[in-house]
């Protein structure tokens, strides 16, 4: 348990880091001051405060903010304090009183403006910078562990005697090249589509001793299993990536778990995924313990390694895609406002914006509760 918990904590820790510094960095370069830089939601554990900017870490590891000041067009009492401290040092500047070298440097790192100051483009650039930040993450460790794993390829393993694949023509050794209008790079991907099909007919591409072919599939029905089946098993061959196919694989591992994560929203659009199959923090506490013991017991230590890096790919990529959606509270719903802000040339009400994500926020805070409370409920079942 406290293994799981400590793994949890660093992975959640590097992923939402990764974001809010994101924001940080990019605002600070547009010249807007950052008033807050929190690790996690809720009360506050830890805080210490550093060029004007205050550092904390929360309770509740489901999320965390970097606030600037004037966000949502909302005063708050760091501004006033900064504002305070400003006037201060101005006082003591005209009085000809020195200042501490401590306080220089603060009054320095701490200046900048409001966001709502600064051009909607800067404002543009601030607020992507956190989803982006998420896939450059994503992409540096996917080298990473496309170095050290190599991939998948999708080489057919085995034909089931009998299966819709084996009345196509594939055979064991086709390389699956693309299904339907999708590019297939790993194994994996033929699974994903194999899970989620709902008996549609499948154009699997494929070559074959260096002959190109078209394979037309209908998948099959299993009752016992309640699901449909290509009749594909098992990947035939694993591919050492050298230095430039590192950064190939490591695209694709990247572009792997964005088309999942667009798959699943989908699926979830369309109501089948139930809600034992959305989990918040504890689920995904759960599900990195139950990896990293499953993986070392196989594999061993350094293989169970991979496996949380493979999860950091994972939370990554799903966090910048999620954060991009276009919903209150989301850095997609604070984009949504900005590109209507270019449309229209000039911005929506502060106060009217700032409603709006905050009612977003509420409803995303009571969604993490009840999914907290799901995933709570299944591990005691």
């Amino acid at each position: 348990m406290l293994r799981t918990i400590i793994l949890f904590l660093i992975i959640f820790g590097v992923v939402v880091i990764s974001h809010e510094f994101g924001h940080f960095l990019i605002g600070r370069r547009n010249g807007i001051r950052v008033l807050e830089f929190a690790v996690g939601m809720g009360p506050t554990l830890f805080s210490f405060t550093k060029g004007g900017v205050k550092y904390s870490l929360k309770l509740f590891p489901i999320g965390g903010a970097c606030m600037f000041d004037g966000e949502d067009g909302m005063e708050t009492a760091e501004k006033a304090q900064i504002q305070e401290g400003d006037i201060r040092k101005r006082a003591m500047t005209d009085a000809g009183v020195p200042l501490p070298d401590k306080e220089k440097t603060a009054g320095e790192e701490s200046s900048g403006i409001a966001f709502t100051e600064a051009g909607v483009w800067k404002r543009i650039a601030t607020v992507f910078a956190g989803p982006f930040f998420n896939f450059i993450l994503a992409f540096a460790v996917a080298l990473v562990l496309t170095a050290f794993a190599g991939a998948d390829l999708p080489v057919v393993g085995q034909i089931e005697q009998g299966s819709a694949a084996e009345e196509a023509g594939l055979m064991a050794g086709d390389v699956i090249t693309q299904i339907g209008h999708e590019k297939i790079h790993f194994y994996r991907e033929v699974m994903v589509i194999s899970a989620i099909n709902q008996g549609e007919t499948l154009d699997i591409h494929y070559t074959r001793d260096g002959q190109k072919g078209v394979a037309t599939v209908t998948p099959r029905y299993d009752k016992n299993d309640n699901r449909y089946y290509i009749g594909i098993m098992g990947a035939g061959e694993y591919l050492d990536c050298g230095p430039l196919q590192v950064f190939q694989y490591g695209f694709y591992e990247v572009g792997y778990y964005a088309k999942t994560t667009y798959k699943s929203l989908w699926m979830l659009l369309r109501g089948k995924v139930s809600k034992d199959e959305v989990s918040g923090p504890v689920g995904i506490a759960q599900f990195v313990g139950e990896s990293y013991d499953q993986a070392e017991k196989n594999y061993g230590t350094s293989s169970a390694i991979l496996t949380m890096l493979e999860i950091v790919v994972l939370l990554s990529v799903n966090l910048g895609i999620l954060n991009l959606l276009p919903l209150p509270a989301l850095d997609g719903g604070r984009l949504l406002f900005m590109f209507v802000e270019v449309v229209r040339g000039k911005p929506v009400p502060p106060e009217k914006e700032g409603m709006i994500h905050f009612a977003g926020l509420v409803v995303f805070m009571v969604l993490m509760v009840l999914i907290m409370y799901n995933d709570i409920m299944k591990i005691v079942k």
